[in-house]
């Protein structure tokens, strides 16, 4: 196991189902991909903490847009913040930021069971400012302040604009999920971001050990779009390599982690306390029903990772998953399919650059979904 992260742990006195706890015991975090008001005020997050060996949740504009447009829960704030005639920026960041604080502390016997690694509660900043440095960095600092909790990740977009947000927010002691990464050289500036905002840290005097920070690199998209190209090529080659693409580029992404855990900058920043960036496999939803359903969950199970999984995925995993070989011994098949793809003409900087926008121009329209939600919300509550 990884000397620098602690195994994830299981609830004491409860027993996982055997795919879960396999997965804990190979060191991977299982998070959920998922947060609703309803989820935390009827115990259904305790319930999955408590019995699906949940240690961590995530959350984007497409999850808060869901949750807010069915059911009731939400009725009673939406009418007290138009009763105050808030705006409706003010009341999406009021009412998301209060789901998310209340969800931090749902997780925080994680949090402390784990030191400090688990039990962790991400809110993504604003995406219309995916490619404003300025503006994302003073969004993470009044996301960190309002909700103020230790077990709370800010999501920070991997766009160039992004990078260095990350760092100067690290730097101030917030701990950061960078989102949106889809490529190896775009996580290898990730690395480089985070090991930045550390040193900084450090000589500014800060706890390293207060500090955390995820790397999501998104998995299923890659497939999507790779696979598309791969049927219009057409020939055995390219039928060889679907459905494969995906799981090499995050494959060959742990492998990145590994080295630049080795570095000496990173030996040094461990011995004052840092905590090291673990790579988390997001998008890990299979959209092609011709693969397994747990797919992206036994391909890439790794010590010191974290997967976080649409409720669907967790729930399948929980019933049927399995634990493939270790990602370790795949590199070689990882790299060679790379090369392949390569060989038979498929761009996939291209394609990952291409996921990036589009990644972007996704989050910006569920963002807006979720404004106009609580644009209605405020005309109708009573």
């Amino acid at each position: 196991m990884n000397p620098d992260v602690p195994t994830p742990s299981a609830p004491s006195g409860r027993s996982l189902p055997a795919p879960i706890a396999r997965l804990r015991d190979s060191g991977v975090a299982v998070w959920l991909d998922d947060l609703s008001r309803e989820l935390i005020d009827d115990g259904g997050l305790a319930h999955v903490v408590a019995t699906l060996g949940v240690v961590g949740v995530t959350t984007n504009p497409s999850i808060f847009a869901a949750a807010l447009a069915h059911g009731s829960a939400y009725d009673a704030q939406l009418a007290r913040l138009r009763a105050e005639g808030t705006d409706v920026d003010e009341a999406v960041f009021r009412i998301t930021t209060d789901d998310v604080r209340a969800a931090c502390d749902v997780l925080a016997p994680v949090h402390e069971a784990t030191s400090g690694l688990d039990g962790r509660v991400s809110i993504e900043v604003d995406p219309r400012l995916a490619r404003d440095t300025a503006g994302t960095l003073a969004a993470a600092r009044r996301l960190w302040a309002t909700v103020d909790r230790p077990n709370l990740f800010i999501k920070i977009p991997a766009t160039v604009e992004g990078l260095p947000a990350i760092t100067a927010a690290v730097a101030e002691g917030i701990s950061v999920n960078v989102t949106l990464i889809f490529s190896l050289d775009r996580y290898a500036a990730v690395v480089d971001a985070y090991r930045a905002g550390l040193e900084q840290a450090a000589s500014a005097g800060l706890d390293l050990r207060s500090i955390a920070s995820v790397a999501s690199f998104f998995v299923s998209r890659v497939d999507t779009a790779v696979d598309a190209l791969l049927d219009a090529h057409g020939g055995p080659e390219a039928a060889e390599l679907r459905g494969s693409i995906a799981i090499a580029n995050a494959r060959l992404a742990y492998r990145a982690h590994i080295a630049a855990r080795a570095t000496q900058e990173w030996t040094g920043l461990r011995a004052v306390g840092a905590r090291p960036q673990r790579p988390l496999w997001a998008s890990t939803g299979v959209k092609d029903p011709a693969y397994p359903d747990t797919r992206y969950v036994d391909e890439l199970v790794a010590d010191g990772v974290v997967n976080t999984m649409p409720r669907a995925t967790l729930d399948a995993v929980a019933d049927h998953g399995r634990t493939a070989i270790a990602i370790a011994d795949t590199f070689d098949d990882a790299q060679d399919r790379i090369e392949r793809l390569a060989a038979i003409g498929v761009d996939l900087a291209g394609v990952t650059e291409t996921l990036e926008a589009e990644g972007v121009e996704k989050f910006e329209k569920s963002w807006a979904h979720l404004g106009d939600t609580v644009a209605r919300g405020l005309d109708t509550s009573r």
